[in-house]
């Protein structure tokens, strides 16, 4: 039901003209979308009443299942059900790993990632812009009007690959990006805010597939970090992985299908949330050759498996503050962010390392998401800039190739954003006219371990003796950590720029012809949709009224009308089989019809019992 919004004669038409802006957390096992109401960060719920959406995508042959709704098919049909694809954004095939233990076909004629589904080979761009729009369309369902702008969380160890990424699937979902703000920076704003904090805090961001960790100053509205660090390959999935890896080797398991070993995840999965609470947990596990095991797992035992996973979250930790030049000492709070910061052992671990109390008084599955609506709700424009600054850092140093195959760092890590930096080069022979900019991207000092963002070629250089042309490249990071780079020859002022977009992104083109497609096949997409809802409402009213005549048939109901209520529901049962919506459309009209009167004396007898027994002058007409 939606509210509407009432303004007397001469009050001000101000909060009608509120923008809808949303904060997102785009996550890798689950995916939150947040807004700002009556000056507070709220979770929107999905039409099933449910706050986190799982990331996981299904594609069938004609439907695509997002969220919940893709959950039944992990174990029925894994290769078409993708899960975790926040791993993949931004990388090439060759950067997988486990590749043989995923249920996916690759495409191998392609240096970057394709997933071969029911509908084709799917960029996994492709597949975060369809959780996207599932989070778009909950939002928008939810706040009943359109959505102008998103604020959407990254990990702060994302690289400019990663974030351009992530930046396509919005536009590809049909998004308005305000920014890109770091997860751990986004949990900063919904404590800061919210607890009224000042002082330096570290952010322990340890979510489904990313481990960050962020160092923050915070005060009077000043968000300053002082460093990050993390893994990007490490999360609760490993700790899942980590279990299934005990049930196997405890039950000497090696050959099962596809199907088998997600069921096997999901168990693990399973088992490591009821550890959270309990002392220990059992599960059964059914596989498709007809085996059958019960696996029990106590905390000791997990803890012992999974210790050097917790410890591989201690040493970017060690680093980050060797980067501030801060001691555990300087440390004001600990806020743990992401579900995989509820096992016990990792609590315990933190709390021992830094010897303070953690903050966790806000859901650390909801905080990045709180945070990043406040920050879009300025960003709209419904709040004063002035309320909030945001001073993030580049994660990994930015620099350009020289001779020898070295790296010259232009703009280190940990570096404020937004920045511009400009350096000046020159000419390595005589009469040299021409000058390649090799972009890269890490913190080692040869060219081959560092990596590569882009190339790009300033021309028309003035021929002199080497050294002598002055050349100045500029490297320029917005607020989003996205880069653009110019090299400018000092004595003509010829100019030659590029706003890097690295490899295993998606070209303009790709994604103009993505966004093409979308609107080619808007047409069917509503006939499926369609198709889909009309389903679900006849499955809907025949499980209403069956259970309706199992209780209350005979009493109400004459043996003829009863036969004739059935074999409406027989006729809708076998309709829902078809791919028909409108005569799945009638049947359920037809049994709306003759259950009306069916349904006017269930609402008299529920009446007459609530009202049994008393007088008329208790009842509240």
């Amino acid at each position: 039901m939606a509210l509407l919004q009432i303004a007397e004669p001469g009050q001000s038409t101000l909060p009608h003209q509120h923008k809808l802006a949303v904060g997102i957390d785009l996550g890798t096992t689950n995916s939150l979308v947040a807004t700002v109401q009556s000056g507070l960060p709220i979770i929107l719920k999905d039409i099933n009443e449910q706050k986190l959406i799982p990331s996981i995508v299904y594609y069938g042959k004609n439907e695509i299942k997002v969220g919940q709704e893709a959950l039944p098919y992990l174990s029925t049909d894994a290769k078409n059900t993708i899960v975790s694809v926040k791993r993949f954004m931004g990388h090439a095939l060759s950067d997988i790993q486990y590749r043989e233990s995923l249920p996916y076909e690759f495409n191998d004629t392609s240096p970057d990632i394709q997933i071969k589904t029911e509908q084709g080979y799917k960029h996994p761009i492709e597949i975060s812009s369809d959780i996207l729009k599932k989070l778009k369309e909950t939002a928008e369902v939810s706040l009943c009007g359109e959505i102008t702008g998103a604020v959407i969380t990254v990990p702060a160890y994302f690289d400019d690959a990663q974030r351009q990424a992530t930046k396509d699937a919005a536009k590809l979902a049909g998004l308005n990006v305000l920014r890109l703000i770091n997860e751990p920076t986004a949990a900063a704003v919904a404590y800061g805010l919210d607890q009224k904090k000042e002082g330096t805090f570290v952010i322990y961001d340890l979510g489904g597939g990313t481990f960050d960790v962020s160092i923050l100053k915070l005060h009077k509205g000043v968000f300053e970090v002082l460093a990050t660090n993390g893994h990007p390959h490490l999360g609760g999935d490993d700790f899942d992985q980590a279990i299934a890896e005990m049930i196997k080797n405890d039950n000497q398991l090696d050959q099962f299908s596809h199907e088998d070993k997600r069921s096997l995840i999901m168990h693990a999965k399973s088992l490591k949330e009821n550890l959270t609470e309990n002392s220990s947990a059992k599960t059964t596990i059914k596989f498709s050759s007809g085996k059958e095991i019960i696996y029990s797992l106590d905390q000791e035992k997990f803890f012992k498996a999974t210790y050097n996973l917790v410890q591989k979250t201690i040493q970017p930790i060690r680093r980050a503050l060797s980067d501030a030049k801060l001691s555990t000492d300087s440390i004001d709070g600990v806020v743990m962010v992401g579900g995989a910061t509820r096992m016990p052992h990792i609590q315990s671990e933190i709390k021992t390392f830094f010897k303070k109390d953690l903050l966790n008084d806000l859901n650390p599955d909801e905080v990045v998401a709180l945070g990043a609506a406040r920050q879009a709700n300025t960003l709209a424009g419904n709040k004063s800039d002035q309320d909030l600054l945001l001073l993030d850092v580049t994660p990994l140093s930015l620099g350009i190739e020289t001779m020898g195959g070295l790296v010259e760092k232009i703009i280190h890590r940990n570096s404020t954003i937004p920045i511009a930096k400009a350096q000046e080069f020159t000419t390595y022979k005589d009469g040299q006219t021409a000058m390649s900019i090799h972009v890269l991207q890490g913190e080692r000092e040869r060219v081959s371990d560092c990596r590569s963002l882009a190339n790009f070629t300033l021309t028309d250089i003035p021929p002199m003796v080497a050294g002598a042309a002055k050349i100045r490249v500029t490297f320029q990071i917005d607020a989003d950590g996205l880069l653009s780079v110019s090299a400018t020859e000092l004595s003509t002022n010829k100019e030659t720029s590029m706003t890097v977009k690295p490899s295993y992104g998606l070209s303009e083109e790709q994604i103009t012809s993505m966004l093409k497609q979308s609107f080619e096949k808007a047409e069917e997409d509503k006939e499926i949709r369609a198709l889909g809802e009309a389903k679900i409402e006849g499955e809907q009213i025949i499980t209403a009224v069956q259970n309706a005549l199992d209780k209350n048939g005979s009493q109400l109901l004459s043996k003829e009308e009863i036969k004739k209520i059935e074999s409406a529901i027989l006729l809708l049962s076998s309709s829902l089989q078809l791919n028909d919506a409108d005569l799945i459309i009638s049947h359920t009209k037809n049994l709306n019809a003759l259950t009306e009167s069916f349904a006017a004396m269930l609402m008299d007898q529920s009446v007459g019992k609530a009202l049994k027994g008393q007088s008329i002058d208790k009842v509240n007409l």
